[in-house]
C-alpha cells in the first residue's frame, strides 16, 4: 500500500468520527455517564478500606443505590465498610431569636456504613461504552509484530485496575481477557500513545492525549474493516473531548494512523502483486 492510500483512508476514516463527535452522545455513552455519577466518589482511606476487604471490587455503592439501578443485593453478602461523615445538630434551648454560639452549631461525626461491589448483586446489567467488535484475522499478530519491530514491549501484565492497557514508554501493557477486536484496538491506541507522547511533543492535556490515541486506533480498526460503531467517540466524549480537540490534532493523528496502516496492510499489497 502506498502511503498516499493510507492518507486517503485516514481522512475519511477521520471525517467520519469528526461528523460522530458533532452528532453528540449515544444513547449508550448518555447512560453510562448516568450511571457513574450515581456512585459515589470514595476518599482515598475508604479506598483503601474497599481493597482491604474486597480486592476484586470494581463498582461498589450501597443497598440503596443498587435498587435504584435495578439491581439488588444477593442474599448473605456481606457488606464492605468504609467511613461517612454525618452532621449532628445539638439541642438547641435557647429562647427564639437569641443569637447562637459555635457550641450550638453542627458537629461533624462519622459512622462505618456498608457498600457492595457490583459482584454481589444480580439485576439489571450495567450500561457500558459501545466496543469494538468483529475478527481482526491475520492482523491481530501484525499489529503486535509491527509493536516490536519498533523496538517496544508488549506485554499482559499488571494492567491498572479499571483500565484495558497502559503505555509506559518503550512497554504496553494491556489486559489478557479481551476479545480479539477489542485487544487489537488497545493495541492499537497505546502504540498511538508511544508514538505521539513521549518526549518533548507531549501534549499537556490527557483529554487531548486520549482523544489523539483513541483517534488513531478508530481509523486503524476502520481500515482493517472492524465494527468500530460510537465506540471511539463514546471514548473520547468520557473525557470531554469535543470534535474541536480532534480537529486540533488532524495532522498528527492522521500521520500516525496512516504510517500503521501502511505497515499493517503494505504486505498484503506485497502478497497479491506477486
Amino acid at each position: 500500500m502506498k502511503a498516499e492510500e493510507a492518507k486517503k483512508i485516514a481522512d475519511q476514516a477521520l471525517q467520519n468520527l469528526t461528523d460522530a463527535l458533532k452528532n453528540g452522545k449515544s444513547e449508550r455513552i448518555t447512560q453510562y455517564l448516568a450511571m457513574l455519577a450515581r456512585f459515589h466518589r470514595y476518599s482515598f482511606g475508604n479506598v483503601l478500606l474497599i481493597l482491604s476487604q474486597n480486592p476484586d471490587a470494581t463498582h461498589v455503592a450501597g443497598f440503596g443505590t443498587w435498587k435504584q439501578m435495578g439491581r439488588f443485593v444477593k442474599k448473605g453478602e456481606k457488606g464492605i465498610v468504609i467511613i461517612a461523615p454525618m452532621s449532628i445538630r445539638p439541642k438547641n434551648d435557647k429562647p427564639k431569636g437569641e443569637e447562637q454560639s459555635d457550641r450550638d452549631k453542627p458537629i461533624l461525626r462519622f459512622r462505618g456504613v456498608y457498600v457492595f461491589d457490583v459482584s454481589q448483586t444480580d439485576g439489571e446489567p450495567l450500561p457500558e461504552p459501545s466496543r469494538v467488535s468483529g475478527d481482526p484475522l491475520h492482523h491481530l499478530n501484525r499489529i503486535k509484530e509491527q509493536v516490536a519491530e519498533r523496538g517496544i514491549t508488549l506485554d499482559y501484565d499488571d494492567v491498572p485496575p479499571g483500565a484495558d492497557g497502559v503505555s509506559r514508554g518503550g512497554r504496553i501493557s494491556i489486559r489478557a481477557d479481551l476479545e480479539p477486536a477489542n485487544e487489537f484496538s488497545v493495541i492499537v491506541h497505546e502504540l498511538a500513545h508511544e508514538l505521539l507522547h513521549r518526549g518533548d511533543q507531549r501534549p499537556a492535556s490527557k483529554t487531548v492525549r486520549e482523544t489523539e490515541a483513541e483517534a488513531v486506533a478508530f481509523v486503524v480498526c476502520q481500515a482493517i474493516g472492524l465494527e468500530t460503531g460510537s465506540a471511539a467517540s463514546d471514548y473520547i466524549q468520557l473525557y470531554d473531548g469535543k470534535a474541536e480537540t480532534l480537529a486540533d490534532s488532524l495532522d498528527r493523528i492522521q500521520h500516525v494512523a496512516a504510517d500503521i496502516i501502511k505497515a499493517l496492510l503494505g504486505s498484503e499489497e506485497q502478497v497479491s502483486a506477486a
